[in-house]
């Protein structure tokens, strides 16, 4: 079986076995090896690092034994090839895509995938290319998922949308062999026309809640100012006292205003009258 076997399992593939003509041709690879020793050594010995894994495939058919690394490895001349696989987690910016929200506005929005190969096999045998597959199920997916939202939720609810972004493609890359790690929304971007519409609407709201607070404040003012008058009232010497503090604060300004002090009891007279 080819790599087209994608339907089949690893512990399936070892028990098939090799064929006989694969026996075969393993025994001519061991005498050119054998032969052209010790210049065989440089293309039979091959290494792979830390975080990578080589996936070999004799005569067509996948080796048993799982991926091999790190360190070194032996394969025959001829009938040998093999696929080395990183283990490192990767990274892609999923392309700007044109949305049409729940509530009928097209928004912008681009994202970001980080992954891993969790099975160097199945990344192999069961998709041809993993990374491109991962981006076109990526955008595919936002596409999917931000269809169903509406703008205010797409703009306040990114961890939740995130969160349902990395489970539902963690849950479709699992047979690749892919483990999704996250998902983060970059940026999302409105239409011109929208954001001028959303910041008349803002400074409309702010403007709002500036009349609001100004008019709760004349409330408090003239309800201090009634009780400070029913103070003054019941007391006749208080409103004196608040004349003189009066000019005394008037006096303290550097300015060119002239007062002429007019004593109380002189209006006190034309009051009663």
């Amino acid at each position: 079986m080819g790599r087209g076997g994608a339907g089949y399992d690893s512990e399936q593939r070892e028990e098939e076995g090799l064929s006989c003509c694969t026996y075969v041709l393993m025994f001519f690879s061991y005498i050119i090896f054998v032969l052209t020793l010790p210049f065989s050594l440089c293309a039979c010995i091959k290494t792979v690092a830390e975080y990578e894994r080589a996936i070999i495939f004799r005569a067509g058919r996948l080796l048993p034994g799982g991926p091999k690394g790190p360190g070194l490895f032996f394969i025959l001349p001829c009938i040998d090839d093999f696929i080395v696989i990183d283990l490192r987690t990767l990274s892609f910016d999923v392309a700007p895509q044109e949305i049409l929200s729940k509530d009928s506005v097209t928004v912008t929005v681009d994202a970001v995938v980080y992954f891993r190969v969790s099975d160097p096999t199945m990344a192999v045998l069961n998709v041809e290319n993993y990374k491109r597959s991962t981006e076109l199920l990526a955008a595919t997916t936002l596409r999917n998922v931000l269809g169903t939202k509406t703008l205010a939720e797409v703009l306040s609810q990114r961890d939740e949308i995130s969160s349902t972004l990395k489970s539902l493609l963690d849950d479709a890359t699992d047979p690749w062999g892919i483990k999704v790690e996250r998902v983060e929304i970059k940026d999302v971007r409105l239409p011109i026309q929208m954001q001028r519409a959303m910041a008349a609407e803002a400074e409309a709201s702010r403007e709002a809640r500036a009349k609001v607070i100004a008019a709760e404040g004349e409330q408090n003012a003239s309800r201090a100012l009634k009780e400070a008058a029913d103070i003054i009232a019941q007391s006749p010497n208080a409103l004196q006292l608040r004349y003189l503090q009066t000019l005394n604060s008037i006096s303290a300004e550097k300015n060119s205003t002239i007062i002429f002090p007019l004593p109380i009891d002189i209006l006190s007279g034309f009051m009663k009258k």
